[in-house]
């Protein structure tokens, strides 16, 4: 996911099980990475999980609260399109993809233009 390392993917998926955004200590008590993680580690991941606009933070009195900028599957799209943009030749790459594509993937993209089509009429 867009260069996250193990740990930062571990951060987000607390941050997506949570239901409001949650400070530095909480992240780090929710972790279940197998390890004990110093507060300061936890603050530096999420310090750059905000850096790559995956997480958004607001100031609680003295400290951040961290929240996911979006569901998985929006940050997942996201990167997909940054992606495709640093290609050069995202036409070429589309392409390759949808000649890879599973049946159920392909299914998918056909609804989908099926209804842009149908807004653009």
């Amino acid at each position: 996911m867009d260069g996250l390392g193990e740990l930062e993917a571990a951060v987000m998926d607390v941050l997506w099980q949570a239901s409001t955004p949650l400070p530095v200590r909480e992240v780090r008590d929710r972790l279940t990475t197998g390890r004990t993680l110093a507060y300061t580690t936890v603050m530096t991941v999420l310090d750059n999980l905000h850096r790559k606009e995956w997480v958004l933070r607001e100031k609680n009195g003295r400290a951040w609260h961290y929240r996911p900028a979006g569901t998985r599957e929006e940050l997942v799209a996201r990167t997909l399109r940054r992606l495709l943009e640093t290609t050069g030749r995202p036409d070429v790459v589309l392409l390759h993809f949808a000649r890879a594509a599973s049946d159920r993937e392909l299914a998918v993209l056909r609804q989908v233009l099926d209804e842009r089509e149908g807004g653009h009429r």
